[in-house]
């Protein structure tokens, strides 16, 4: 049971999602799953979406970019970023990448979710959002 009405998605869950030979694929779709029985509001950014749309033309085919653009896109609120939201990312990326592998991304995300959208929960398989000290649903 998702424990909220509102989370974050991370590229590796949206990838997931999507891609059947991922170790998280059936995760993923049970998570998404739950979220529609639950009317789960699902939030990301743009950097998101462009991170899962290259991963899933290059990993995969172009046609499941495309899919993910028809499918998935259309149920995700996407958070603008702003120029602020950068400026903090950026810090966070530099406090961050000597001692993590952390992308610049989810520097953004991790802003996002912290500034802006009040630390709502995140479905991600990615241990650096647990390290940050992000609620992760995974």
């Amino acid at each position: 049971m998702i424990p909220s009405d509102r989370v974050f998605c991370d590229t590796g869950f949206l990838y997931a999602s999507l891609a059947r030979g991922d170790r998280y694929y059936d995760l993923a779709g049970d998570l998404l799953e739950q979220c529609r029985d639950q009317r789960v509001q699902m939030f990301s950014t743009w950097e998101v979406v462009s991170e899962t749309l290259t991963l899933l033309a290059y990993r995969l085919h172009p046609q499941a970019a495309v899919q993910f653009l028809d499918t998935m896109k259309p149920v995700l609120a996407l958070v603008p970023v702003t120029d602020a939201v950068l400026s903090q990312a950026e810090q966070v990326f530099r406090r961050h990448v000597k001692t993590r592998r952390l992308s610049f991304c989810d520097a953004i995300s991790f802003v996002v979710v912290t500034t802006l959208l009040d630390n709502i929960p995140c479905l991600s398989f990615d241990e650096d959002f647990k390290a940050l000290g992000l609620t992760v649903i995974s």
